[in-house]
């Protein structure tokens, strides 16, 4: 199965997302009956960066409970106008600490935490507020200078110094893959994230949980869920191809100061 996105034509109406959704329910469906899993051990995160208020509420109206967005600010906005809804508000995207206070605010979930800078200010902002987060460790497992998240070889100790922070809540390990339309330059990324939290199981700290591998996106999920996904992020494949490049919402970090 190719795993890059053809172009996918813009859902703009409810019977549209509501069809997208099923097709992506009946891609997950396959897959972990391919791979030999529970449908129920995979959770569905739409995405809708890019994506309006408007064609967001007939998201709503589709099914859609629970949404994922890269950028804070766009994600806030779009949590305050439809705070009508119940929805759970996902933040999948590079954090700077400056930032911490509005994802303190309104996010259920926030899966790209790779420094304890952010840590403690997520965990100071969120005692403020009153409220716990679920977070998801970022690793880098594709190697690319290119892409956020923490060395594999840095994770270990990094989930020692985790319980440090009572209002943060640590369900698990995210990745972005290697993007490729090779699917053996894909596959290995899942692999290492998921070797990665089985090798880390037995010696987490008390409170620290590794049950979630959110991995995978519209073009490769299926991989990832025969690797042990069990969050896919899924955009194009339900709204539409965005025409924005893949580099406005996955920036480059900066290059380390030189001493």
């Amino acid at each position: 199965m190719p795993i890059v996105p053809p172009d996918w034509p813009q859902a703009s109406t409810v019977e549209q997302i509501r069809h997208n959704l099923a097709v992506v329910g009946q891609r997950i469906d396959r897959a972990c009956a391919l791979a030999g899993r529970d449908r129920s051990s995979v959770r569905l995160l739409p995405v809708s960066k890019t994506v309006d208020e408007a064609r967001l509420r007939l998201a709503w109206q589709a099914g859609c409970r629970e949404l994922g967005e890269n950028k804070v600010q766009e994600a806030q906005a779009k949590a305050e106008a439809m705070a009508d809804l119940p929805i759970r508000w996902s933040v999948i995207g590079h954090l700077q600490t400056n930032k911490a206070r509005y994802v303190a605010r309104f996010a259920s979930e926030f899966q790209a935490l790779d420094s304890l800078r952010v840590a403690q200010a997520l965990d100071q902002r969120l005692a403020l507020e009153q409220r716990t987060l679920d977070v998801f460790v970022q690793v880098n497992t594709s190697g690319e200078a290119s892409k956020y998240g923490l060395d594999p070889i840095e994770v270990a100790d990094f989930m020692q110094q985790l319980p440090a922070f009572p209002n943060l809540r640590v369900r698990g390990l995210m990745t972005l893959a290697l993007f490729s339309s090779d699917p053996e330059q894909v596959r290995p990324c899942f692999v290492r994230l998921r070797e990665l939290r089985d090798r880390l199981r037995p010696t987490l700290p008390a409170g620290i949980g590794l049950d979630e591998l959110s991995m995978g996106m519209s073009g490769d999920f299926e991989i990832a869920i025969e690797e042990g996904a069990t969050v896919v992020r899924v955009g194009q494949a339900i709204f539409g191809a965005r025409s924005t490049p893949v580099s406005f919402y996955w920036p480059t970090p900066a290059p380390a100061a030189q001493p």
